[in-house]
C-alpha cells in the first residue's frame, strides 16, 4: 500500500478529518428532513453501525429549519447538503450545522458563493465541494475528458474560496465511472493540500453497488489518497456504513467490528452453512470490538484454514467443532451451530475486556 497521502486537517464538529486522522465513514440520511423524528431515529442507527458523519438533505427552507431540533438530539456531526439555492446554506449555518456540502455545478455564482463563505468562517464550519459527473458547470472545458472537467470546477471553486480567505475546504469528484473517478482523484490529489471525500456516486443496488464501489475507493485508499468515505447504495444507508467499514478492514486501515470469515462451501459440506453463515452476520452486526470469526463447512479442514480467526465453527453432519485460533475447544450438536458460536464469541470479548 502507497504512504497515506499528507492533508491539511480539519475539524468537523467533535472529528478530525485528514492530517493522518483515520479514514472516517460517512453515509446520507434517506429520510425526510423535514420529518424530525425520523431523521434523528436514523441517524442513531447509522452511529450504531459505526457512521462517523452523516450528511442530510436540505431541499427546501423547511428542511433547513428542522436542522437545528435534529442537531440537538445527536451526536455525530451533520454535514447539510444544499443544492441550487445558496440561501439554504446560510439558514444550515445558523440552524448549526457542522458543515455544508455545495456542488459548483449549481451554486457557483461568486457572490452566493462568498454570502456562504462570509456565514460559515466566523462560526468555523468548514465546506465541502462536492463536484458530480452529472452536474458539471458550464464554465468547464466541454472537450476535456470527464476527469478533467471534474478537476477543472473543483479547483474553480476551491479558488474562490481561497481569494475569500477561506481554506476550511474539503473536496469530492464522484462519478458513476471506476476508472474516471479514480484519474479525478489522482490529479486533484496533486494539486491541492485539502482532505478529500471518497465515493462512486449512484452505484447502484447493495449487489452491484457494493462491487463498484469497493473497486474505486479500494483503489484510491490502496493509493494512499482519501480521508473519508461514502458506499452510496440504493438502499438502507445502514448497508452503506457496514460496507464502508469493509472496505476499511479488508485493506487494514480500521479494524471497527467483527470480520466473519466464511468458507465457499462445496461438496463435502453436509450442513446449510449458507444461512448459518448469514445469521451470523446478523448476530455480529452491532458489535464494535473487532474480532475474526470463522463459519466453515468442513470438520476435516475447518480450523486448519481459519486457524487465524479468534473464533470458529467447523460444521460436519450433525455435529460441529468449536475451535479458537486453529485449536478445537469443545463439539456441540447442529440444533446448537448458531448459539454454541455466540457463546464462543461473547466469553472471546469478556476475556478481550478483562
Amino acid at each position: 500500500m502507497n504512504q497515506r497521502r499528507a492533508s491539511k486537517p480539519l475539524r468537523i464538529g467533535g472529528v478530525t478529518v485528514g492530517g493522518g486522522a483515520p479514514v472516517l465513514v460517512q453515509s446520507m440520511t434517506k429520510t425526510d428532513t423535514r420529518n424530525v423524528t425520523a431523521t434523528v431515529n436514523q441517524i442513531h442507527e447509522l452511529e450504531e453501525y459505526g457512521c462517523e458523519i452523516v450528511r442530510v438533505a436540505v431541499p427546501d427552507e423547511e428542511a433547513a429549519q428542522a436542522l437545528a431540533s435534529i442537531k440537538r438530539r445527536v451526536r455525530i456531526p451533520i454535514i447539510a447538503d444544499v443544492h441550487f439555492d445558496y440561501r439554504l446554506a446560510l439558514a444550515a449555518l445558523r440552524a448549526g450545522v457542522d458543515g455544508l456540502r455545495l456542488n459548483p455545478g449549481n451554486i457557483s455564482e461568486p457572490e452566493q458563493v462568498a454570502a456562504v463563505v462570509e456565514a460559515a468562517k466566523p462560526r468555523g464550519v468548514p465546506i465541502r465541494i462536492g463536484v458530480n459527473a452529472g452536474s458539471l458547470p458550464r464554465s468547464v472545458n466541454t472537450q476535456a475528458p470527464i476527469a478533467e472537467r471534474m478537476v477543472e470546477a473543483a479547483l474553480e471553486q476551491i479558488h474562490l474560496l481561497e481569494d475569500l480567505d477561506f481554506d476550511l475546504i474539503k473536496v469530492s469528484l464522484k462519478a458513476f465511472d471506476v476508472p474516471t473517478t479514480v484519474e479525478a482523484y489522482q490529479i486533484i490529489a496533486r494539486k491541492v493540500p485539502y482532505p478529500l471525500h471518497l465515493g462512486i456516486t449512484e452505484a447502484g443496488l447493495p449487489k452491484t453497488g457494493v462491487v463498484r464501489s469497493t473497486l474505486g475507493i479500494g483503489i484510491l485508499l490502496y493509493l494512499g489518497i482519501g480521508d473519508t468515505i461514502r458506499v452510496s447504495l440504493t438502499a438502507h444507508p445502514r448497508e452503506e456504513v457496514v460496507a464502508a467499514h469493509e472496505i476499511l478492514k479488508g485493506l487494514n486501515l480500521r479494524q471497527r467490528g467483527p470480520t466473519l470469515i466464511s468458507c465457499p462451501t462445496c461438496g463435502r459440506c453436509e450442513v446449510d452453512l449458507v444461512s448459518l453463515a448469514m445469521a451470523v452476520e446478523e448476530r455480529l452486526a452491532k458489535l464494535d470490538k473487532p474480532i475474526k470469526v470463522a463459519v466453515m463447512g468442513c470438520v476435516v479442514n475447518g480450523p486448519g484454514e481459519a486457524r487465524y480467526a479468534d473464533v470458529g465453527i467447523a460444521c460436519g453432519r450433525g455435529r460441529g467443532a468449536l475451535f479458537r485460533r486453529g485449536e478445537v475447544v469443545r463439539t456441540v450438536e447442529e440444533k446448537d451451530f448458531l448459539e454454541g458460536l455466540m457463546g464462543e464469541v461473547e466469553q472471546f470479548l469478556c476475556s478481550a475486556r478483562r
